[in-house]
């Protein structure tokens, strides 16, 4: 269905704009080169999902760029059988000035739909995007919610043979986004090729056969979601370290008497050695503390917050096993591991070193979302709501039918 072989692309980068007009009068070079793909190449099979995982920058859009014929390869071949539509950038091919309507038609034409095509489906289109009456309004008084809708139901309805999607589809609320994955496995189940493109490592387990791991414009991994979501994590956590060795000061924004200060921290999940990790693994939150006077009464805090910024769970070394001292002059490393028990998602995490049991009387150091850390997948049973609580369930011995029925003793 779609058949990748060595692909390669790369763009001249000008200092200057002016530097591209003396380069063509001169023929001089005056640009530097980026190479944005070098050597890629696979294959996806009728009724496949392909994810494509990869840091910022790592050629994700220009490969789907390069697939929708938006940009030319430098190199190699694209082999695709069949019509394919994506859904690459918000609002790609729209005229905010057209309405809805107009616009159905209008983008279903660049797609390769025939008139009679678009009649056919305007109404399935128009119903699966729920805009309603707002699709006879002009589409610059549409939200981005809403014009990620139309694109993806044209999209989608145009029946092609393959299907590009990349983080457009993030832009949804949670309904509309399950409604877009429900309809993207129906197209799977029909023989459609689906390349899908995201930094939800969660969606990438539970909707790809397989998945790729660009970095650098090359393909690093391919194979199983599982195995290629740890690749992805590994690249980010060395993203973090060097950021960190080019960082001296890296919390800048803490605060506190500094008395005891934390030059370096960390959060890692123990199988995904990443700060992505599934539901229920542990969590370990490193920190090495130095101490600027000799502080006798000493307890590490820990606040896990959701994306929204709501008190997940919070905890501090003091309530766990009572307060450590520091001697002046003394560095020490900290480990505080938790069971993170919580639904997929975004989290962050605040810290602080204080005294006692709270952060009221002496806060030394505190720093409001130091770390974050993303849950994906679960290990275990799956759950609904924020966090899995412990349970346990008992079953009764079954009475039989006549026994149950049967009337109380009067008195």
């Amino acid at each position: 269905m779609i058949n990748v072989s060595d692909l390669h692309k790369s763009f001249k980068l000008f200092a200057r704009p002016s530097d591209r007009l003396r380069e063509a009068i001169t023929g001089r070079n005056r640009h530097s080169t980026y190479t944005a793909l070098d050597g890629v190449g696979f294959t996806v099979a009728e009724g496949e999902v392909l994810g494509i995982l990869g840091r910022n920058g790592a050629g994700k859009s220009t490969l789907l760029k390069l697939m929708t014929g938006v940009l030319m390869p430098d190199a190699g071949t694209i082999e695709i059988g069949g019509r394919v539509t994506g859904l690459l950038e918000l609002g790609t091919g729209f005229n905010p000035e057209l309405s809805g309507a107009d616009n159905i038609t209008a983008n279903a034409l660049m797609l390769g739909m025939s008139h009679a095509d678009i009649d056919a489906r305007r109404q399935q289109i128009i119903d699966f995007s729920e805009l309603g009456a707002y699709i006879d309004e002009p589409l610059r008084t549409y939200s981005s919610g809403m014009v990620m809708r139309l694109g993806f139901s044209i999209a989608i309805h145009a029946e092609p043979a393959c299907f590009l999607v990349d983080e457009a589809l993030s832009v949804g609320d949670g309904y509309f986004q399950q409604k877009c994955m429900k309809k993207i496995r129906e197209f799977r189940e029909n023989g459609g090729a689906i390349l899908f493109v995201s930094h939800d490592l969660n969606a990438v387990k539970v909707l790809c056969d397989r998945a790729l791991v660009l970095e650098g414009g090359r393909a690093v991994y391919s194979g199983s979601p599982d195995d290629a979501v740890n690749v992805y994590n590994r690249l980010m956590a060395r993203q973090a370290e060097e950021e960190e060795a080019r960082q001296v000061e890296r919390h800048s924004g803490a605060y506190g008497t500094r008395q005891a200060v934390v030059g370096k921290l960390s959060a890692v999940g123990r199988d995904s050695q990443g700060a992505t990790l599934g539901s229920g693994e542990m969590l370990d939150i490193r920190l090495h503390v130095e101490a600027n006077e000799k502080l006798e009464n000493v307890a590490l805090g820990v606040m896990v917050r959701d994306r929204f910024g709501q008190d997940i769970f919070g905890i501090n070394t003091f309530q766990l096993q009572g307060a450590f001292h520091l001697e002046q002059g003394e560095e020490r490393d900290v480990c505080l591991s938790i069971q993170a028990a919580l639904a997929p998602g975004k989290y962050t995490i605040t810290l602080a070193l204080h005294s006692g049991e709270h952060h009221l009387d002496d806060c030394y150091w505190w720093h409001d979302n130091a770390l974050q850390f993303e849950v994906a997948g679960y290990q275990g049973a799956k759950f609904s709501g924020i966090c899995r609580l412990p349970c346990a369930v008992s079953l009764g011995e079954a009475a039989s039918a006549a026994e149950s029925h049967q009337p109380e003793e009067s008195l």
